[in-house]
């Protein structure tokens, strides 16, 4: 079927062309909201600004589709394959993508807002600028949301639901994680510099290796969270909570933990020189060979801390609580 063909028969009230092979096909522009285009082949089809909302595109062959400021919205693309298609400023919001493969797709300034991500495949897809408010991306008994190496710079996904989630080496610099879940999710070797996590709940995440430099962390839960080797230099980590969190040569160097809580955390061979850990809980924080120097840990809690090769040159500890019960 050709596309005018398809157009005149969608104009005379057919909306169901499921299983259609229209590879190739120009619809750019054309309105076809609704239209019923399940499981058909468009492959390398052009629906530049096409009006596809509420459309039913469940297991359709997009590979390689151009779908640039397509209005998806609402759209059904469960199990569809969209990897390596354009959808740059494409409207997505409250589309479901469950199960979806979009492989290297491009997705820069695209509107997901709302929309269903579990079990989707954005490996080396990018989205740049693409805004996930409110997206779902968590796990579920199959698998989990896989996002390895995707560009998410500058993304909006606050309270975006990505727990379990495989984001090892993704770029997240600059976005906008306020209050999302990302509790044991892989985000090892991931690039978030500059964003806020303000109040996000990591925990039991792996950010092993992660870039975390200059990010918003206050109030965030990083319980048992994996952050050995991370970049956390000058992040803002005040009231956080970090209990049995395993910081193994981080560098925290200029870090905010004010009030942050690191009871049973391991700190060894850190480097926390001018971190401001005032108020902060450190109970049974391991502390081996871990750089304190003028560090500011007044009226700290450091009872039963591992301070016995720590170095705690200019370090301010005035009313701190000492390993041994003693307050300074």
């Amino acid at each position: 079927m050709d596309a005018d063909q398809l157009l005149r028969r969608y104009a005379s009230g057919t909306t169901n062309f499921m299983g259609e092979n229209l590879g190739g096909v120009d619809l750019s522009r054309a309105d076809l909201i609704g239209v019923n285009l399940s499981k058909a082949d468009l492959h390398s089809a052009s629906m530049v600004f096409t009006y596809l909302g509420r459309a039913k595109l469940s297991k359709a062959n997009l590979v390689g589709a151009k779908l640039c400021g397509a209005n998806l919205n609402q759209a059904d693309l469960t199990d569809a394959d969209l990897s390596d298609a354009n959808l740059h400023g494409a409207n997505l919001q409250g589309s479901d993508l469950q199960g979806s493969n979009m492989t290297l797709a491009t997705l820069l300034d695209a509107n997901l807002i709302e929309a269903d991500l579990r079990n989707t495949n954005l490996s080396s897809a990018n989205l740049s600028g693409a805004c996930l408010r409110g997206a779902n991306l968590r796990r579920d008994s199959r698998r989990n949301c896989v996002l390895r190496s995707a560009n998410l710079s500058r993304a909006d996904l606050q309270g975006v639901n990505a727990g379990g989630a495989d984001l090892s080496r993704v770029d997240l610099s600059g976005a906008n994680l306020v209050e999302a879940n990302l509790a044991e999710a892989n985000l090892a070797g991931a690039n978030l510099a500059g964003a806020n996590l303000r109040g996000a709940s990591l925990r039991d995440a792996d950010l092993t290796g992660a870039n975390l430099v200059g990010v918003n962390l206050a109030g965030a839960k990083l319980e048992r969270a994996k952050l050995a080797d991370a970049d956390l230099s000058g992040s803002n980590l005040k009231d956080a909570n970090l209990v049995e969190a395993k910081l193994g040569k981080a560098n925290l160097v200029g870090v905010n933990l004010s009030e942050a809580k690191l009871a049973r955390a391991d700190l060894s061979r850190a480097n926390l020189t001018g971190c401001n850990l005032s108020r902060a809980s450190l109970v049974d924080a391991y502390l081996a060979r871990t750089n304190l120097e003028n560090a500011n840990l007044t009226e700290a809690l450091l009872t039963r801390a591992d301070l016995s090769t720590a170095n705690l040159l200019g370090a301010i500890l005035q009313g701190a609580t000492m390993p041994d019960g003693r307050v300074n």
